[in-house]
């Protein structure tokens, strides 16, 4: 009976890791640290807490992580408009996308059982992840207002999405990459 009820609850230690991740998650997102300037471009590392969380702590955490990173990120396209924050409003973009980064994160390091290069990729499929799925939701959904917010034809604005997804979403990805595989060998060295 015991061991059923703990498989339902998240553990203590589990429970501060979301605390911390998340902290750090709704921090990134509400300043500009979040965002690393390599001109001409802009890559975030706002996820890169939820693939730690989905690496060290399983799928679960990963996605409550990503799910708090989600509800700040729409928090912050409410608050900061621009015009195509509209995006943001959409909870399937904004909050279900994070939550798949830290699925696919976590699932991907338990499937792969080299643990070095294992971090490598979940931390390089999380990312992407999330590129592919923002951007190609924004084309799905919302391809004409995005032109028309930034009055441009819809070809021109496929053309905007896609050099979006290969100027940020590849650095992006081996940015976290960087980041995600010290950030665990050193956790895992302290865990010991």
């Amino acid at each position: 009976m015991q061991k059923q009820r703990s498989a339902t609850r998240f553990q203590a230690r589990q429970l501060a890791i979301i605390g911390l991740l998340s902290g750090i998650s709704i921090f990134l997102s509400v300043t500009p640290l979040g965002f690393i300037p390599i001109p001409p471009i802009n890559p975030t590392i706002m996820h890169i807490p939820v693939i730690i969380g989905a690496i060290i702590e399983g799928p679960l955490v990963g996605a409550f992580v990503g799910g708090i990173f989600g509800v700040s990120s729409m928090i912050r396209a409410f608050m900061t408009p621009t015009p195509t924050n509209f995006i943001f409003w959409n909870p399937i973009i904004s909050v279900g996308v994070r939550i798949m980064i830290g699925v696919v994160s976590g699932y991907v390091y338990r499937m792969l059982k080299n643990k070095k290069s294992g971090v490598a990729i979940s931390a390089l499929l999380g990312t992407l992840t999330n590129t592919v799925g923002v951007l190609g939701l924004a084309y799905l959904i919302y391809l004409s207002r995005y032109a028309s917010a930034l009055g441009i034809s819809e070809s021109a604005a496929t053309a905007a999405l896609l050099g979006i997804a290969g100027t940020n979403g590849i650095p992006e990805a081996i940015v976290s990459a960087m980041i995600v595989v010290p950030v665990v060998a050193a956790y895992h060295k302290i865990k010991k």
